[in-house]
């Protein structure tokens, strides 16, 4: 009797281990990804940026928002720190794309058009171009703004998204769609971190959408 009590509570275990962890492993990219080539031309940036991403994954990476002091231009946190908006920022300047540079620059001649959320009263070039809400304003100034909708072939190799992961708007993200598509061949991946390192994962439609972006891209 006290055997088939342990299969029991065993058997239990196991589909409560299966339980919790069946949004993870949904969103998780696939072993051997599908990859949509015919999504973007060869030769251009987007490629160029989508080869960048692949050297920049790493789920090593940890995450930390903590203010730093940067170096100016082109200045960068530790390789093995890192949000949301480092993966854009990394990814980004392996296609000549300075994004500490250009935010800080537009931010000291428009302060008015940013976010006062921090209650800070001019530009800091350490911290302005890792905030979401800042990167929104720019992309909407400089690059396109793209549709909200949930249908997977809106959205593009190269893209840039931000969602809200909180009902509020209270947790801002950002990410780049990839060329790589989810297990069912339908959805693009998209490259990112929320404390998982910086990877591809199924989470378009995962969160409220607050953004859609074009910027920086040849075609």
């Amino acid at each position: 009797m006290r055997k088939i009590l342990y299969i029991f509570i065993f058997l239990v275990g196991l589909v409560g281990i299966y339980i919790l962890s069946a949004p993870i492993l949904s969103s998780l990219a696939p072993v051997n990804p599908i990859v949509n080539s015919a999504a973007y031309a060869k030769g251009t940036t987007v490629q160029k940026l989508l080869e960048t991403m692949k050297g920049l994954e790493n789920r090593l990476v940890i995450y930390d928002s903590g203010y730093r002091k940067l170096s100016y231009p082109n200045g960068d946190v530790p390789k093995n720190l890192g949000v949301c908006s480092d993966v854009v920022i990394r990814a980004f300047r392996g296609i000549g794309i300075d994004l500490q540079k250009l935010v800080h620059q537009d931010m000291r001649a428009n302060f008015s058009k940013y976010p006062k959320i921090w209650g800070l009263k001019r530009a800091d070039k350490n911290i302005d171009h890792r905030r979401v809400p800042n990167l929104r304003v720019f992309f909407s100034r400089f690059g396109k703004k793209l549709s909200t909708s949930q249908n997977p072939s809106d959205y593009k190799p190269g893209d840039i998204v931000t969602w809200s992961l909180k009902k509020g708007g209270s947790l801002p993200h950002i990410g780049i769609v990839s060329e790589r598509l989810s297990m069912d061949g339908e959805t693009p991946l998209i490259f990112h971190n929320y404390g998982t390192g910086q990877v591809y994962e199924n989470i378009l439609f995962k969160y409220h959408i607050t953004g859609h972006y074009r910027y920086g891209l040849n075609n």
